[in-house]
């Protein structure tokens, strides 16, 4: 039986808004924490409650010198109080920000102390308030925001990939705070002061030594690049970064440095992720030739998704289609998109979502981003989320594992969300001994979440897009997404 709901954001392809076109996957919310609140829905008292009372529960479990939890409580409860047609609007700014700007100067980690700062600046264009709270005569937070950039260092990531990154992180960060000032109206200061700030950022491209991190950072900044209208930067000066971009893909066999993953994956899959995202990037910059440049990347994809392992394919089914739509190539190269789409879908038949934390943890959100968003949400049975939702124990197989439980959950709230079932998560059940998946999964956090580190910022950012969404299902598109144009889309 298909599962019950009413709020289902859009029907299909055609239906999705700039910034989901953009940033269409879990992966650059949860874990980098851009493209927040994606398909805004009408206030819910119900909702905003789940929201608070999680963070309530995190609050139990995580004490106030977790700054980044900490900011996240309080923006999120400001993002509620502004949307309450029932509360005071904007004039709860004032008394709010400043206790969230101390937490976001509090956090000691530059990296994250800049994320934060970017998720603010989001919300407030996102909420429509008035940029002035955090620009005027006595605060230029965007400033601020931006000058963190140059504190972070490089490799200094801390996961099974340590020492490669080089100024991946940096890069990414770039990435958000760029977005975050074009949000604000503020993108011309990235060009116009003493520094150009955007050719820096193009220029850590070569400061990246593994292929596959370099065409899935690089991808997101050259997107963001073009967002902003600066793309005439990514080719001029004798240079071409997405060419670069691409043909050191090409040098991945001679550079022999590929990515570690926390499960065991095929060669595709380090080969076609960052070529996928690049194809994105190369649909934002609107100039179809790079499609053909060294070789024909249209074909080189296909031949890549065609050797993935089944449960593969369900990460990259979605950045593939959603790629391939922003080209306006999805139907000559997907000739039977209920096939391709049924394909992926249909693996939860196959894959335990309680196996492991990645591979198979997220496997299930992302194949329930790809039925919404292609409008086949016919694929997902009751059976589909009560499997997913009762899986969380079995994380505990491993210390890797649970630790790392926070992972898959906030995939799993995002895309419960958007689907409208996200109560299956609140709700007391058997599995969990009358508690909800949620309430047991915060419970089982270590002290202060000091060995979930990361992960748990992870359910922090989805708790904090999901109050975003309740800003009205009418909301418009901020002025920096709705005047963008993917103009190698088929004219609609």
């Amino acid at each position: 039986m298909a599962i019950a709901s009413t709020s289902l954001p859009v029907a299909g392809l055609k239906d999705l808004r700039n910034e989901s076109r953009m940033i269409a996957t879990p992966w650059s919310r949860m874990v980098r924490g851009i493209g927040l609140g994606q398909y805004p829905i009408a206030y819910d008292p119900a909702l905003a409650a789940q929201i608070r009372q999680t963070f309530g529960l995190l609050e139990q479990r995580v004490s106030a010198a977790n700054t980044y939890t900490l900011f996240s409580r309080l923006l999120a409860d400001l993002v509620l109080e502004v949307e309450d047609p029932g509360g005071i609007g904007e004039a709860a700014v004032g008394p709010a920000l400043g206790p969230i700007l101390e937490a976001v100067r509090s956090e000691k980690n530059h990296y994250y102390r800049l994320m934060a700062g970017c998720i603010l600046m989001d919300a407030f264009a996102k909420l429509g308030l008035d940029r002035e709270f955090l620009v005027n005569d006595d605060l230029d937070f965007p400033a601020e925001i931006l000058a963190v950039a140059d504190e972070i260092q490089p490799d200094r990531i801390e996961d099974e990939n340590s020492g490669r990154h080089g100024d991946y992180e940096r890069l990414s960060a770039y990435s958000a705070v760029f977005l975050a000032l074009g949000q604000l109206g503020l993108q011309d200061r990235l060009v116009s002061g003493p520094r150009d700030y955007v050719t820096e950022a193009l220029d850590l491209l070569e400061r990246i030594p593994g292929p596959f991190f370099r065409g899935r950072g690089g991808s997101m900044l050259l997107s963001v690049v073009s967002l902003l209208g600066h793309g005439a930067l990514i080719s001029g000066g004798g240079r071409d970064y997405i060419e670069e971009v691409l043909d050191y893909l090409d040098r991945a066999d001679e550079l022999n440095n590929p990515p570690s993953f926390p499960s065991p994956m095929t060669d595709s899959f380090s080969k076609v992720y960052p070529l996928l995202t690049m194809l994105n990037a190369i649909a934002m910059s609107g100039r179809e030739e790079y499609l053909t440049y060294g070789k024909d990347r249209l074909a080189e994809a296909k031949e890549l998704m065609a050797g993935l392992a089944p449960v593969e394919r369900t990460h990259m089914g979605l950045y593939y289609l959603v790629a391939l739509h922003n080209l306006g190539r999805l139907e000559e190269q997907v000739p039977d998109l209920d096939a391709f789409v049924e394909g992926v879908v249909g693996q939860w038949k196959e894959v335990d979502p309680g196996a492991n934390f990645f591979l198979n943890g997220i496997a299930y959100p992302y194949m329930i981003s790809t039925a919404m968003v292609t409008g086949r949400t016919d694929l997902l049975t009751d059976e589909t989320v009560e499997r997913l939702v009762d899986s969380y124990p079995d994380l505990d197989r491993t210390e890797e594992d649970r630790d790392n439980r926070p992972y898959p959950l906030s995939y799993v709230l995002n895309m419960l969300g958007e689907i409208g079932v996200s109560h299956r998560l609140f709700e007391p059940r058997a599995r969990y001994g009358g508690s909800s998946a949620m309430a047991w999964s915060i419970e089982q956090l270590s002290e202060d979440g000091v060995a979930e580190g990361n992960r748990l910022y992870m359910l922090d950012h989805a708790l904090v897009g999901y109050a975003l969404r309740l800003r009205g299902a009418g909301r418009a598109e901020t002025e920096l997404f709705s005047n963008f144009r993917f103009r190698l889309a088929v004219p609609e």
